[in-house]
């Protein structure tokens, strides 16, 4: 069974507090349980984890080389700052899909510049949670794919 990691930068464990408006009333474990439920239909493995330290999420993403199918990514803030995740992300040499739960191009100026869409196959904002059950989609009709060459 193929595997997927999903991943979530900081501030992300305060999602259904934090700014309700932006991001709504879901938890984090309400997000995991969405994508535990779409893996088990799809069947694929669903890893879930979630970091405000750069460091520990740099080291998940080099831990997922060889091992995973592809990494669904929601970095938060790190999306618009950290060379770091780019770089490792790429040494993974694994298909990414990064995540957002709001439509970032209509936030912030800042919040439009990111890392991670250059190295990423597909970008979801907007989408709310529903973003990250759509990358697994995306994944599943990979993995399929590759399996029928």
């Amino acid at each position: 069974m193929d595997t997927i990691l999903i991943l979530n930068g900081p501030n992300l464990n305060m999602l259904g507090l934090r700014e309700p408006a932006v991001y709504g009333h879901e938890t984090l474990a309400d997000v995991e349980t969405a994508c535990r439920s779409a893996g088990e239909r799809l069947n694929l493995a669903i890893e879930f984890n979630q970091t405000n330290h750069e460091g520990q999420l740099i080291d998940w993403i080099h831990q997922a080389r060889g091992r995973v199918s592809g990494i669904a990514i929601n970095p938060g803030a790190w999306t618009h700052t950290s060379v770091a995740i780019h770089d490792a992300l790429i040494a993974a040499e694994v298909p990414v899909i990064e995540v957002h739960i709001s439509n970032v191009h209509r936030r912030e100026g800042f919040r439009h510049l990111s890392y991670i869409s250059k190295i990423a196959m597909a970008v979801l904002a907007g989408f709310g949670t529903r973003g990250y059950q759509i990358a697994i989609e995306h994944f599943a009709a990979l993995t399929s794919q590759k399996a029928a060459l």
